[in-house]
């Protein structure tokens, strides 16, 4: 199996192996992404901007949106498991490492977020969705049910309907999953400062305590 293609964006504090592994969503790329690190102001943040294994339209795509998406999901799944591990083995602990993603990416950060077998510091999900979730339930990861996962999504999103993802995202929580969720009135997008404050927010909170920068 291919590995993903990422690009390292070191933070400004030399030495810090906080990082943040940001996926982007459908037919979008790295390019995308390339503003987070100074939008965040969080020196201490090491940043991998990661394409999805499929092109799509210029961009790339993390799996079939339009057919089954199973089989996508899966590969893109184990390729990031492979990504993940291939950063400890370069000195950034999974436990300090955050996964996070828009749309696709974020389908794809809490899919393999939440069953990735080493411990990880949060995972952030942007206006997407929960593949299978039952499912998910069952595959859960040891001390999954205390990853730290932040959902926001957008009142408005013309192509993710909002009360799909409330309803999953009630399900993950009944079933003991440690999610806080955000509403925005915005679409299919990010809602500026406002959103971005919270994921700071929440972000920081990841890193307090023995995972302080």
């Amino acid at each position: 199996m291919s590995k993903l293609n990422y690009e390292l964006i070191p933070a400004h504090n030399h030495g810090s192996k906080r990082l943040w592994v940001m996926m982007h969503g459908l037919g979008d790329s790295v390019e995308g992404y390339r503003w987070m690190p100074e939008a965040m102001d969080l020196p201490w943040m090491n940043y991998v901007l990661v394409n999805a294994p499929d092109e799509y339209y210029g961009g790339y795509s993390w799996f079939d949106f339009a057919g089954d998406m199973t089989p996508g999901v899966r590969r893109s799944r184990q390729l990031l498991f492979s990504l993940l591990d291939d950063l400890r083995a370069q000195g950034y602990p999974s436990e300090t490492t955050l996964l996070g993603g828009f749309s696709q990416g974020c389908l794809m950060a809490v899919d393999a977020g939440l069953r990735y077998p080493q411990a990880l510091a949060g995972i952030v999900g942007i206006s997407g969705w929960v593949f299978e979730p039952q499912q998910l339930i069952t595959e859960l990861a040891p001390g999954a049910r205390e990853r730290p996962v932040l959902m926001t999504h957008g009142t408005l999103d013309p192509m993710i309907p909002f009360s799909a993802v409330r309803e999953e995202v009630r399900r993950l929580t009944a079933a003991g999953l440690n999610i806080e969720w955000h509403e925005f009135r915005k679409a299919h997008t990010i809602a500026g400062e406002e959103e971005l404050d919270v994921i700071r927010g929440f972000v920081e909170r990841c890193f307090a305590g023995p995972n302080a920068p």
